[in-house]
């Protein structure tokens, strides 16, 4: 149960009784934790929800992933952040209530949703049902919707999404486990997918073991891959081998492993959210070899033509992924018992967890626990010192 000062307030109905709405609809409010600035400090905030529309889900958060991204977003590392700021977009809830045009959903529902909220339905992308690519996408959280109300995003008790960017969670999939997958793993089997790299006996790089890197070794693993994770450092060999089921592992910095290495791989999913260089790993991909580039890095990027026009490789992008990706990487991961490896967190104790996250400081992903955790966000309410207890 959430304490009075995390509710979301229905007036006229309880949480659990599933209401159709039209235009009209009371006023509700939610509590989540906002950035009021580039100090990355999140403290309690309560804010108006945007109105249940006709094709409108009201969740009632229950678990949200923590990403790098939310780092980035809070600090203004990108200059577009505006405040206050609610992140988070690893969502997994129960609905509570529904708009009348909604059919896919029901009130009890678990139900997940991700980066994206909006888009505008009538461009290329969107035809081609890669809405992640509209130019006029919504975004979960520092975005605002077509009506200029701001989006807010998990790290609160309650959204409002519309029912397209909402994907149902598989009966037999723990809800916390879920609530990286609609990040990390969609991430990673998007791109997969999309360049044909899905079958078996294909020889993968996966660059960086964080959130995004572990979820990548367990997806190509579950797809037949033989699978190198590519590290800075012998630290997390073990882990790698021994946990994750990675069949080889590199570190960079050793000159002749490197070079044994060359020209072996198909593709490397690389995940380093900070500038690196290239060149290292354009040259362990076998010819028509592709580097794609999932972190999401502020600072240009370099390496020298001949590296890629020698081996016909190529260095590409990709975005999260689509709904329709969404549903079929949470179906993939049932079916092969795939889960997250995740740390829980209490909702009182999010600064801790980004400060953690910042310092690479956690296996592999944090998840709040909003539910769980809010009777003591609602007791720290009473001051200011949210940071550490």
């Amino acid at each position: 149960m959430f304490p009075s000062s995390l509710l979301i307030f229905f007036p006229a109905s309880p949480l659990s009784s599933e209401k159709k709405m039209g235009g009209a609809s009371s006023e509700k409010t939610a509590t989540g934790y906002a950035a009021h600035d580039d100090s990355g400090v999140l403290t309690l905030y309560t804010y108006k929800l945007r109105q249940t529309g006709p094709e409108d889900v009201l969740i009632k958060v229950l678990f949200c992933g923590i990403c790098h991204t939310d780092i980035h977003q809070i600090k203004n590392h990108l200059g577009m952040s505006k405040y206050p700021m609610v992140p988070g977009h690893e969502v997994v809830g129960e609905v509570v209530e529904v708009g009348p045009e909604v059919t896919r959903f029901h009130a009890g529902d678990i139900v997940g949703a991700g980066v994206i909220v909006g888009c505008c339905r009538n461009c290329g992308p969107c035809k081609s049902n890669i809405e992640q690519y509209c130019n006029k996408r919504v975004w979960s959280y520092n975005d605002v919707y077509p009506d200029g109300q701001p989006t807010q995003g998990g790290f609160s008790s309650a959204m409002t999404v519309d029912q397209k960017f909402v994907v149902k969670i598989p009966p037999g999939m723990a809800a916390e486990q879920a609530a990286p997958l609609l990040c990390a793993g969609l991430t990673v089997y998007s791109p997969l997918k999309h360049f044909g790299l899905t079958g078996s006996g294909l020889r993968g790089g996966i660059l960086g073991l964080g959130g995004v890197g572990h979820m990548g070794v367990k997806i190509a693993k579950a797809m037949g891959h033989e699978v190198t994770v590519i590290s800075s450092s012998d630290r997390k060999r073990e882990e790698a081998v021994e946990h994750l089921g990675a069949d080889k592992y590199l570190v960079s910095s050793d000159e002749a492993a490197m070079a044994a290495a060359a020209d072996g791989l198909d593709y490397i999913i690389d995940t380093v959210p900070v500038v690196h260089p290239l060149e290292p790993y354009l040259s362990l991909l076998k010819v028509d070899g592709k580097i794609i580039m999932m972190g999401v890095i502020n600072q240009p990027m370099q390496f020298i033509t001949p590296m890629i026009m020698l081996g016909r490789k190529s260095i590409s992008g990709s975005f999260i992924g689509s709904m329709a990706e969404a549903e079929e990487m949470l179906e993939f991961c049932e079916k092969k018992g795939l889960s997250s490896m995740i740390e829980i967190v209490q909702f009182h104790r999010i600064n801790d967890a980004l400060q953690r996250l910042d310092r690479n400081d956690v296996r592999y992903r944090f998840v709040v626990d909003v539910a769980a955790g809010s009777n003591n966000a609602s007791a720290a309410s009473s001051n200011d010192s949210l940071l550490i207890n």
